[in-house]
This record gives C-alpha cells, sequence and structure tokens, in this order.
C-alpha cells in the first residue's frame, strides 16, 4: 500500500482550498487544511511532522510570523510559498521567509510542485556532521531540465525520508553514486554516508571489509578492526556494482537485511545493523538470476524501491547544462577556465557518450588543460567528435538546442560512410518525442510546433511506440491546476 504525504496547507481563499485540496488529493497528497488564524491552534496540538508546508498569499509580515511559528514547532520543515501568476506574464516578488524555503507559482503543475519542493529541500541544508556540503560535487550530474532527470529528483524526494531499500539503476558512468549521495543528504538520517564498491574488493576480503573482523580471526588480522555497516551506523550505506557480489557473500548480505544483524569475523556476537541500505549496479539482475548468479530473493529485498539513472544520450538536451556546470566546478577547484563555440557544443550533443556523464566531465577537464582559458571550437575536439551535422539544425542558442531549417547547411559524409535511413529515423523519433514532452504530451499542439497534421503524427507516434495524450481524457483523469 502507498504512504500518503500529509502536507500542511495554510489558506485562507476558499475557491482556492477547494482547487488545492482537489490537486493534492490526486497526487494521493493529504492536505491538512487550516486558516492563517487556526494556524497556531493546529501547530500547539500537532503530534505528527508533516512533510512540508504551503502558505497560501498573504502579506509579508503575516507570512514571516507564520513562518516563524512553524519553525519553532518543526525545525527545517520545507515551506513553499504560493504566489499568483500576474496575467501580463510578470512576476510579484515577496520576500521569502528564510532556508528550506521556495516560491510556487499558482497555477502550477505537478512538475512545478516538484521542482519547488526540491529547491526548498535544498536551500539551507548542512551535512550531517555540521560541515558544508561541496554542492558543485553533490549535484553536478543531477544538472538537467530533460524528463528523465526531472523524475529522478522526484523519486528522490519522495523515498528519501522512508528507511526503505533503493535500488539504483543505470549504466556506467551515469552518476549512480551522485543519486545515492542525494538521497543520504536528503534524509533525516545523521550518520556518514559510506560506499562500498563490491567488485572492487576480493570475494575473500568482502566478509571482513563489510562485517569487520576481530583480532587473530585470520592470517593478517592483527588488530579488531570496524566493518562498513558499523561505521555507516545511523547513516547510509550504498553498495555500488552489487551485481558483482560472489554468491555466499549474497546469501550473508540477505540474512543482514531480513534480520538487522550481523557479526564480525572471528566473533559470535551480533551486532544491529543501523544503516540504510542503498545499493546500484550497471548490470541486469533480472539476467544474472535466469543465470544462476545473482539470488532471487535478495533483488527482492534490495529492488524496493528502484531508480533508473537515463543515459547521456537519452537527456542530450542537458548537455549545454551539464557542461557549464563542469566548467563552474574547474573554476572552483583548479582556478582555470574554457569556454566551447556553439558549433562544438552541436557536436558534443550529436555524440553517443558510451561512457555517459564521466566520460562528459573527463573530456571537460581534459580541453581545459589543452586550451586555459581559451574558446574550443569543433576543430580542436577529438576526431571522434567529428559526427555529420544534424540535416536542419542550428547553433545552439544560450545552452538550448532548438531544431530549425537551415537549407544552407553543407553537411560532409564521412569517408566510411553510414546509415542514412536510420539516421534520418533517429532525428526524426528524437524530434518527435521533444516536441511532445515540451506539449504536455497533447498531440494537437505537438503536431503545430513540427508543422504537421494530427493524423500524420499519430500515425508517427504508433510507428515509434510513443506515448499521446488527447486533452478530453487528460481533462476527465487530473484536475485543472
Amino acid at each position: 500500500m502507498r504512504t500518503t504525504t500529509t502536507v500542511l496547507l495554510i489558506e485562507q481563499d476558499s475557491e482556492r482550498q477547494k482547487d488545492l485540496t482537489t490537486i493534492l488529493d490526486f497526487m494521493n497528497w493529504k492536505p491538512l487544511l487550516v486558516t492563517p488564524d487556526e494556524c497556531s491552534a493546529l501547530l500547539a496540538d500537532l503530534e505528527n511532522r508533516p512533510s512540508f508546508v504551503m502558505v497560501g498569499q498573504s502579506h509579508p509580515e503575516d507570512i514571516r510570523e507564520m513562518t516563524g511559528r512553524i519553525r519553532t514547532r518543526f525545525p527545517d520543515i520545507p515551506v513553499l510559498l504560493l504566489q499568483e501568476r500576474d496575467t501580463d506574464g510578470g512576476r510579484r516578488e515577496q520576500p521569502l521567509p528564510g532556508d528550506h524555503s521556495s516560491i510556487l507559482r499558482y497555477p502550477f503543475r505537478q512538475s512545478d510542485l516538484t521542482e519547488a519542493l526540491y529547491r526548498a529541500k535544498s536551500s539551507g541544508k548542512r551535512s550531517p556532521r555540521g560541515k558544508p556540503e561541496n554542492s558543485l560535487e553533490l549535484f553536478r550530474s543531477l544538472v538537467g531540465n530533460s524528463v528523465g532527470i526531472r523524475k529522478v529528483r522526484q523519486l528522490i524526494l519522495q523515498v528519501a525520508d522512508s528507511t526503505a531499500n533503493v535500488l539504483i539503476l543505470g549504466e556506467s558512468g551515469t552518476g549512480k553514486e551522485v543519486v545515492a549521495r542525494n538521497l543520504h543528504y536528503h534524509s533525516a538520517r545523521r550518520g556518514p554516508f559510506v560506499p562500498v564498491n563490491c567488485g572492487a574488493i576480493p570475494a575473500d576480503l568482502l566478509e571482513s571489509e563489510l562485517f569487520g573482523h576481530e583480532k587473530g580471526a585470520f592470517t593478517g588480522a592483527i588488530s579488531t578492526r570496524q566493518g562498513r555497516f558499523e561505521m555507516a551506523d545511523g547513516g547510509t550505506l550504498f553498495l555500488d556494482e552489487i551485481g558483482d557480489m560472489s554468491l555466499p557473500m549474497q546469501v550473508k548480505l540477505l540474512r543482514v537485511l531480513q534480520e538487522r544483524t550481523f557479526e564480525r569475523v572471528g566473533s559470535n556476537k551480533s551486532i544491529t545493523a543501523n544503516a540504510r541500505i542503498v545499493a546500484a549496479t550497471h548490470r541486469s539482475l533480472e539476467e544474472l538470476i535466469k543465470e544462476g548468479k545473482f539470488r532471487e530473493d535478495l533483488y527482492y529485498r534490495l529492488n524496493v524501491f528502484p531508480i533508473e539513472m537515463p543515459p547521456l544520450r537519452e537527456r542530450v538536451e542537458d548537455i549545454p547544462m551539464l557542461i557549464d556546470e563542469l566548467i563552474t566546478r574547474i573554476e572552483h577547484e583548479k582556478h582555470s577556465s574554457v569556454r566551447f563555440s556553439p558549433d562544438a557544443i552541436n557536436a558534443l550533443s550529436r555524440y553517443p557518450w558510451p561512457g555517459n556523464v564521466r566520460e562528459l566531465s573527463n573530456l571537460i577537464e581534459r580541453l581545459a588543460i589543452m586550451f586555459p582559458c581559451g574558446v574550443v571550437d569543433v576543430a580542436d575536439l577529438p576526431p571522434k567528435f567529428h559526427l555529420p551535422a544534424s540535416p536542419g539544425s542550428a547553433p545552439a542558442d544560450n545552452g538550448a538546442l532548438t531544431p530549425a531549417v537551415d537549407n544552407s547547411a553543407v553537411h560532409r559524409l564521412p569517408f566510411e560512410g553510414f546509415d542514412l535511413k536510420q539516421y534520418l529515423n533517429n532525428l526524426e523519433y528524437a524530434l518527435i518525442k521533444q516536441a511532445m514532452e515540451e506539449s504536455g504530451g497533447v498531440v494537437a499542439h505537438a503536431a503545430k510546433r513540427l508543422n504537421l497534421r494530427r493524423t500524420t503524427l499519430v500515425e508517427k507516434l504508433r510507428k515509434y511506440g510513443l506515448q499521446r495524450r488527447d486533452r478530453g481524457v487528460e481533462e476527465e483523469r487530473a484536475p485543472s491546476v
């Protein structure tokens, strides 16, 4: 059964009370509705901490007063300040009530609410040990506005405060450990984040690494040693490359997950495991189960809440923002810099990136060394990035990749040739997918953007297996916000 999230909703206007209650109910979030005058009395009697607070339109003085009372009762709770959008498209700014707060424009979509909540949880937060985290290091692989990365952020918010085991899936280099660190950072756990690469430690040493050992337990054990489970007490234990763990070790890990206790090697004293388990793998555990290389019962123990990190080739629109963020990190850490021409960014966006964000990060660092404080053009990129330009693509503008018609563009055919039909099909698929995402899944809007008949677009959606959304059906399924 799905857990219901409680939202403290402070709103005076009766019409907005009704609208917001409908929206939150639709999202399976339980609204706890009060007016500003009733807020103090409710806070005094409220026993359970809400997940977050939504504060409706009010005077800045009233907002500060209400937020102060909320903070006294529930420190560090995320607060979303609802503000109306002006009819002329402008925005009326009001002062935010401090850390762990964010503005949410009304009316809003579900994605707007998720993004605002993410900003509120991120603002002003501190590491469990009281030391400031390096935000560039922590969030650099979660930069972007693609559908895939927004979904990852939403899943992180949903599961961060729970104790459920999380399994992070994705290709190598997509940033699975960054997702795990974000889960720990946004959780209420105050212990350390302890990573273990199960594929890098020999099978006969992994048990001692995880559970620790007593002095004299085996040759070379000259002293008692804590294992990673003990080190992660009250925090998060990140088991990277869990698919490479040996079958005997899988049995021992399963016992710990079931009983929440373990013993050091060479000891019969049970120790309680108080660490949240987050596992990750780039391999298909279902295939490993079929091959008899991974236990099915362990898979179901780990796969309580799966999060899949999309490969970089499926979030091409995020590449300009990732480049900017990686350059900022280089400037911050190495006191160097580099810039890219629009043609170079387009060339990087056409590359399939088998190494994902890790490969992109390595390239940016290498080019910053080769061209310090310079501008990198297409000719400066390694040969593998000199791919044929997409027909009808325009140079990047302000970090955005916008398709346009350009009949004057001259594209050179690679010496080794390439599959033109497949290339055009891939291009058509990518543009239709982008149009559908940016049109909210409404076929009529996407067809207008692509200058196609609606029936033609419907056929192409069916051809590529893309989902469509009819306006009438969607309006029946979701409340208007």
